[in-house]
């Protein structure tokens, strides 16, 4: 039994425009002809036989299933996902259905009609990547299942992408490899694919090495490759767009913010929009901002200078690890999408990114600090009269914050470097003496 009704259909296609498509069952991730990454195209004549109508009616009465796969924010979404993977070999964890938390201080601050943080952390693993590995373990169950001789699955990671790939594996029961930059994740990072039971490569480089080491090794079609160079995460990560729009009655913000390291998301979500609009469920594109660590800023230097090319940095340490990415393999196609979306490029330094992310604390998240680079930037572009006043904005909010415990920690004591945290908040010290607490609590309003 097939996830979606037999008529639709996608495929490999190259994303440069080459003539050249591969079946989703192939170990395929570049164009033999140009080495352009590919894309997954889908029949869409097949799925605009659907009317509008009745994919919003579709995906809003699967919203509220209690029962996977139609209780997954990606699988309740599978005619546009991986159409024709059967039921059986979904995997999925629940990933996606995750809040729309509005930021109404914030907005005010900043003279915005509204501020919607999307928050893709809250998901098993904690991080968007889950919406993208889901599809991409669920195809290699399926080639598996197929008869196609993978042993495992690979993948480079700054944390998050292990987490995911190595959760989901471990639902398939397909062995997982992860290479990670040694003392370059975090702990709760770091021990996600080991409890998973991994195999975890540490290494000393940093992301952009570790991206070039496992390329090499999954050169042997034995180990399928992970990383969002490969489209079928895409797939499911576009499916972030798809919830957003939803989640605002089918009407899409004025921009989205997103952060960007390896740029995959980028490409993915501005693909969920294309495919809304020709599908006749939006009638206009939202713009985008991709933000950046002033740090890791390949995408920044090559926006100042018209996306002539793009030069590969050493990324530097930032506390925004997970976008410490100073080649970005997904570089072509998130710019491509930025072109056709009227996008701009951003970046936040390290005392920015804390102090946006704090200050989005204070109404009851727990950013990540990749989410404080999206904020800072977004901060600065309406300083900037590049977002107008009154605008709805959506940010994308990458990971939980419960991630990245030791950044709280370091803020809030005042011990992070290059960083002045405007928004501490350390605890009172106190004797255990009934009028010290008064005092200390008369302020209160």
């Amino acid at each position: 039994m097939s996830a979606s009704e037999p008529g639709f259909r996608a495929e490999y296609a190259c994303s440069e425009g080459c003539d050249f498509s591969a079946s989703l069952l192939d170990v395929v991730y570049r164009c033999p002809r140009c080495e352009g990454l590919l894309e997954v195209r889908h029949d869409v004549a097949a799925l605009r036989a659907v009317p509008a109508a009745e994919w919003k009616r579709r995906f809003e009465s699967r919203f509220g299933s209690a029962r996977l796969p139609d209780g997954s924010g990606v699988w309740g979404k599978r005619e546009w996902a991986y159409p024709q993977l059967p039921v059986e070999d979904i995997v999925s964890l629940g990933e996606g259905r995750v809040p729309l938390k509005p930021l109404p201080r914030m907005a005010s601050e900043l003279g915005l009609a509204a501020l919607d943080l999307k928050e893709c952390g809250v998901s098993p693993t904690g991080s968007f990547k889950d919406w993208g590995m889901t599809v991409l373990v669920s195809a290699v169950k399926h080639m598996r299942a197929q008869g196609v001789p993978l042993r495992a699955v690979a993948c480079a990671s700054t944390g998050d992408t292990s987490a995911a790939l190595s959760a989901y594996c471990a639902a398939a029961g397909i062995p997982a490899v992860v290479f990670l930059p040694r003392d370059k994740v975090s702990l709760a990072q770091l021990v996600q694919p080991i409890a998973n039971g991994a195999r975890v490569l540490s290494l000393d480089t940093d992301f952009d090495g570790c991206m070039r080491l496992v390329q090499a090794v999954t050169a042997d079609t034995g180990l399928y490759l992970a990383n969002s160079m490969n489209s079928l995460r895409i797939e499911g990560q576009k499916m972030v767009a798809v919830e957003l729009c939803q989640d605002l009655g089918w009407e899409p913000p004025d921009w989205v913010v997103i952060p960007g390291g390896n740029l995959g998301n980028a490409s993915a979500l501005g693909k969920g929009f294309e495919l809304m609009l020709e599908l006749g469920l939006i009638t206009r594109r939202p713009r985008i901002a991709v933000a950046q660590a002033e740090r890791a800023n390949p995408l920044t230097q090559s926006f100042r200078g018209g996306f002539k090319e793009l030069v590969p940095m050493q990324a530097r340490s930032t506390l925004a690890s997970a976008i410490q990415i100073g080649n970005p393999v997904s570089f072509r196609r998130a710019v491509r999408i930025l072109k056709a979306f009227d996008g701009v490029v951003e970046e936040a330094t390290e005392s920015e990114l804390s102090n946006a992310a704090a200050r989005a604390d204070k109404e009851g998240t727990f950013t990540c600090p990749q989410t404080g680079v999206a904020l800072a930037a977004l901060e600065k572009l309406v300083a900037q009269g590049v977002i107008a006043k009154g605008s709805r904005v959506a940010v994308v909010s990458t990971a939980h914050g419960l991630k990245f415990a030791d950044f709280k920690v370091g803020y809030h004591r005042g011990t992070l470097a290059d960083v002045t945290s405007r928004y501490a908040n350390p605890p009172v010290q106190l004797p255990a003496n009934l009028d010290a607490v008064r005092e200390a609590l008369s302020d209160l309003g």
